[in-house]
């Protein structure tokens, strides 16, 4: 399934292992906070598990959205949607 990862954590480092968690769980981060990539559903629920571990859950916000092929090919893409210093290949041949 496809997976969305978006992210407001206030700690420097936590927010930084964060990012780091979801690069080695094969997403690609598409803006400073928010990641997108295909996982299984077992690899979702370990990601969720590690970030939680991290998390203050009294001040930080995560969202994980899973959505099909056909839901992500209606998301709409407005202006500068994606950080072009980030985005690479395989995010677009998501979309596309």
């Amino acid at each position: 399934m496809i997976i969305w990862v978006l992210y407001d954590i206030e700690n420097d480092k936590a927010r930084t292992k964060v990012a780091k968690i979801c690069k080695q769980a094969g997403l690609y981060r598409v803006q400073y906070s928010c990641f997108l990539g295909t996982l299984d559903a077992h690899q979702k629920d370990t990601l969720c598990l590690q970030i939680e571990e991290l998390i203050d859950e009294e001040k930080d916000k995560v969202y994980v959205f899973p959505m099909n092929q056909t839901e992500l090919r209606q998301t709409v893409l407005m202006g500068q949607a994606f950080d072009k210093g980030l985005v690479n290949d395989e995010v677009k041949a998501l979309f596309f």
